[in-house]
């Protein structure tokens, strides 16, 4: 939570509100500059949070899950050839 409201109050940058100066390299107005090196600052950050913190155990579930539908049990231990819409060109029960 502290860290949340650390960036949203970063994100704001009002002590670049009134002025385009200096600037950054001869052309680019500071506030930019600022918001440039903020998102990759916080693309960092996300990529850290998604690297750290990612929730790989459900992963792995849908993996063994997608695995045993993979094997021919299909949906609901219906085989993917007779589901209505599945792939193959599997035909509605009835129609030859």
């Amino acid at each position: 939570m502290l860290v949340t409201g650390l960036v949203y109050a970063l994100h704001q940058d009002f002590w670049f509100w009134r002025t385009a100066r200096p600037l950054v390299f001869g052309f680019l107005p500071i506030g930019l500059f600022y918001h440039a090196a903020y998102t990759v600052a916080i693309a960092g950050f996300m990529w850290y949070l998604v690297h750290r913190h990612w929730p790989s155990h459900l992963e792995d579930a849908n993996e063994r899950q997608r695995v045993s539908h993979a094997s021919g049990a299909g949906i609901a231990g219906v085989p993917a050839s007779e589901r209505v819409g599945g792939s193959g060109g599997a035909k509605p029960p009835g129609k030859k």
